[in-house]
């Protein structure tokens, strides 16, 4: 796997990621109420934090994009 996130990227999927994350749960707002959307938001944030932290996006690469300098 080649890198292909970037610094900035990273830390915005590392953060979005974490929002995510805590939103469900800590939120109490209705749309969490149905399990459905709790764990598509838990899910998000997973992957997001999980590219980051490869510094891999297998979307990025089928679009190919690359936000990463070489």
């Amino acid at each position: 796997m080649t890198a292909n996130v970037g610094t900035i990227d990273r830390t915005l999927r590392i953060i979005l990621g974490i929002v995510m994350l805590g939103l469900p749960f800590l939120s109490g707002a209705p749309l969490f109420a149905s399990t459905t959307a709790t764990l598509i938001a838990v899910i998000v944030g997973l992957v997001l934090i999980g590219t980051s932290a490869l510094k891999f996006c297998p979307l990025y690469r089928v679009l190919g994009i690359q936000t990463c300098k070489i």
